[in-house]
C-alpha cells in the first residue's frame, strides 16, 4: 500500500512539472534528483570502503546537470585532478585515496550525467522525457505485481531473488506496447511504428539492466535499500536507477531524428 501511495502523490508532481514547467525548473529538479541519487552512491561506496571527497563531488555533479555548457574533458581532467589533489591531503597514500576519487568520480558520470541528458530531452520536447519515465513505470509496475502473481524462475538469484523471468517478460511486453503507443500518439513525426517498438523494446531492456546493476551495488555494500525516502520504494536511486540506464539511449536516439 505504501508503494502505491507514494506513486500517487508523485506523478501528478512529476507530470505537471514535465509538460507546465519550464526547462529552468526541469532542470533544477533533476539536480535536485541527482544529488539525492549520488548521496545514496556515495554512501553504498562507502560500504565499500572508499573514502570520497563529497563535497567536490556534489558541486561537480551539480555542475553537470544545471550548468549553461555541457561539461566536457577539460570539466572531468579538472575534477579528476582536484579530487585527487584533496584525497591525497595530509600525506595520505594513494592507495588509499584512489577509491576515494574513482568512486567520486564514478558516482557522478552515474548519478548525475543522465540527469543532464534528460534535461537535454525536456528541452528537445516534453513528449520525450515523458515517453522515457512512462517505459519505466509502466515496466516496474508490470515486472512487480506480474513477477509477484506468476513468478517462478528466478532471473538473477544471486543479484536479486525476489525478480523473475516472468516478471522481466511482462515488464518487457507492457512497456514496449505502452512506449510504441505513446511515441506514435504524442510523436507522430518521430519514429515509424516498427522503429517506435524496437525503441521502446532496447529502453526497457536497458532499465531492466540498470535495476540489476543497482541491485548488485546494494549486494555488495550488504544493504537491502539504497536510503529510506520514499516510502514502499526504498531511496532515490533505488526507485531511479532504471532512468541512468535507459535515459541516455533515449537520448542517443533524439538527435537522429
Amino acid at each position: 500500500m505504501k508503494r502505491v501511495l507514494t506513486a500517487v502523490a508523485l506523478l501528478p508532481l512529476i507530470t505537471g512539472l514535465v509538460f507546465w514547467g519550464p526547462n529552468r525548473s526541469v532542470r533544477l529538479a533533476l539536480t535536485f534528483l541527482a544529488l539525492l541519487c549520488l548521496k545514496e552512491f556515495l554512501a553504498l561506496a562507502a560500504r565499500y570502503g572508499a573514502q570520497p571527497v563529497r563535497l567536490v563531488a556534489y558541486l561537480g555533479g551539480a555542475w553537470v546537470v544545471a550548468g549553461e555548457a555541457a561539461p566536457g574533458a577539460g570539466f572531468l581532467l579538472g575534477l579528476t585532478l582536484l579530487l585527487l589533489t584533496l584525497a591525497m591531503r595530509g600525506g595520505r597514500e594513494l592507495s588509499g585515496s584512489l577509491p576515494g576519487v574513482a568512486s567520486a568520480l564514478l558516482g557522478i558520470v552515474y548519478t548525475t550525467v543522465p540527469f543532464r541528458l534528460a534535461g537535454d530531452l525536456h528541452a528537445a520536447s516534453p513528449h520525450w522525457l515523458f515517453y522515457a519515465l512512462l517505459v519505466n513505470w509502466v515496466g516496474d509496475a508490470a515486472a512487480y505485481y506480474a513477477g509477484r502473481a506468476l513468478g517462478r524462475r528466478p532471473l538473477a538469484p544471486r543479484i536479486s531473488p525476489a525478480k523473475t523471468w516472468e516478471g522481466a517478460a511482462a515488464s518487457l511486453a507492457a512497456a514496449t506496447a505502452t512506449g510504441a503507443l505513446y511515441l506514435r500518439r504524442f510523436l507522430p513525426r518521430g519514429p515509424t511504428p516498427a522503429l517506435a517498438v524496437a525503441l521502446s523494446a532496447v529502453v526497457n531492456l536497458a532499465a531492466q539492466i540498470g535495476d540489476l546493476a543497482e541491485s548488485a551495488l546494494k549486494r555488495g555494500a550488504g544493504v537491502k535499500d539504497s536510503g529510506a525516502l520514499l516510502p514502499g520504494h526504498g531511496g532515490v536511486l533505488d526507485r531511479l536507477d532504471g532512468l541512468l540506464f535507459s535515459i541516455p539511449l533515449v537520448r542517443l536516439f533524439v538527435p537522429a531524428r
